[in-house]
């Protein structure tokens, strides 16, 4: 005789149906895809409208905003950072339907500099490995590029001079920054105990000493242009590793050996995109400014004195030789505000009363922390 079922408990909880689930996702699916599409006819729409009127095909303004708002407007579960980083990629294939932007960062593939041009553009965009940064900065200002991706500073080492010292003679403006949080991984084909060379940038053995110095203290290291370049050689034989992102390991068919090796935590670079456009107020922006100073007692307090007038706070100042004579000095400042703004403006304009030369490198929109 049949064993009958018995019946479900009153209030008991149905199993989920997975091929009914399923069945609601595809449709969801489906849905996201029409609406992805009719966004991208709009965005064509405005690129066309943008192209009559002259105006540049990439608004960091308007991206930041678009950023910022999905950031607010996430009830989740969903993470929000997931979120902006699928909106970047919609926003950059939406954009290189009208016009693929061509971008230069300091390569080669995988470099954090590479991440940092994929997490400011998307994979859509035309993507150009450079050797060095006055290469990029050579190639926008002679239009074979619209925008580059440069390092400017990092949390741990300081001011990557070279970007800087790039900026006195170049017409170019700052038109975005990105702060990319780096998480720095030992890789390698072998084991940690065949280890006798390891390959980097120099910025990455010095964010790493005190891990490199308790784990490889008779490893000799061999700096290198990059640390895409240093995975590559490393991924020759299996008695060296490298220091370096885990796109890296994949790219390279290296192992993770150590994850997070870097001394500080916070690990962060700064980038700057470099193009000759100037864009608009986002509603929440920073303005960099260099300036050489007047010889005459004072003149360092007296110039930064409209900036506190105007109620603007500094956020960073740095210095460098201007290398036009000996003891000569150009500094250079980011301040909060955009220049359109007219305390901005006026500040900056009460400034040249005290300087030789005072230059505006940009207005841009200030950038939260992403992880690389």
């Amino acid at each position: 005789m049949a064993k009958r079922k018995s019946p479900p408990r009153k209030g008991a909880a149905r199993r989920p149906n997975i091929a009914s689930l399923r069945r609601e996702i595809d449709a969801i699916d489906t849905e996201v895809i029409e609406l992805l599409n009719r966004r991208a006819v709009l965005a064509q729409r405005v690129g066309e409208a943008k192209s009559v009127r002259g105006q540049a095909m990439f608004d960091p303004a308007r991206q930041r905003q678009i950023l910022r708002r999905l950031a607010k407007r996430n009830p989740g579960p969903y993470p929000t950072l997931s979120l902006q980083r699928v909106w970047t990629e919609i926003m950059g294939a939406c954009l290189s339907l009208e016009q693929p932007l061509r971008v230069g960062y300091l390569g080669p593939e995988s470099s954090f500099s590479h991440l940092a041009a994929i997490h400011e553009f998307g994979h859509a965009m035309d993507l150009r490995p450079y050797v060095s940064i006055s290469d990029i900065f050579h190639a926008v200002e002679k239009e074979h590029l619209d925008c580059g991706v440069v390092p400017i500073e990092n949390s741990t080492e300081g001011i990557v001079h070279f970007t800087m010292d790039s900026f006195l003679d170049s017409p170019l403006k700052i038109c975005s920054e990105l702060l990319l949080r780096i998480r720095l991984s030992l890789l390698a084909k072998g084991t940690l105990g065949k280890i006798k060379r390891v390959y980097s940038h120099p910025q990455p053995f010095r964010q790493c000493h005190r891990w490199l110095r308790e784990n490889l203290p008779q490893a000799k290291l061999v700096e290198v242009s990059s640390t895409a370049k240093g995975s590559e050689l490393a991924a020759r034989t299996s008695d060296a590793a490298s220091i370096g992102s885990v796109v890296a390991a994949e790219k390279y068919g290296l192992k993770i050996i150590a994850e997070g090796i870097e001394d500080d935590a916070d690990n962060t670079t700064r980038f700057l995109v470099i193009s000759p456009m100037h864009p608009g107020p986002s509603g929440d922006d920073k303005t960099s400014i260099m300036f050489t100073l007047r010889d005459k007692p004072g003149a360092l307090v007296s110039v930064l004195e409209p900036l506190d007038r105007k109620g603007i706070n500094m956020t960073n100042i740095d210095v460098r030789p201007s290398r036009r004579r000996a003891f000569d000095y150009v500094f250079f400042i980011d301040l909060e505000g955009h220049i359109e703004e007219r305390r901005v403006a006026d500040a900056i304009e009460q400034m040249h009363d005290h300087c030789v030369m005072v230059k505006v490198l940009g207005s841009y929109p200030r950038q939260a922390v992403r992880t690389g």
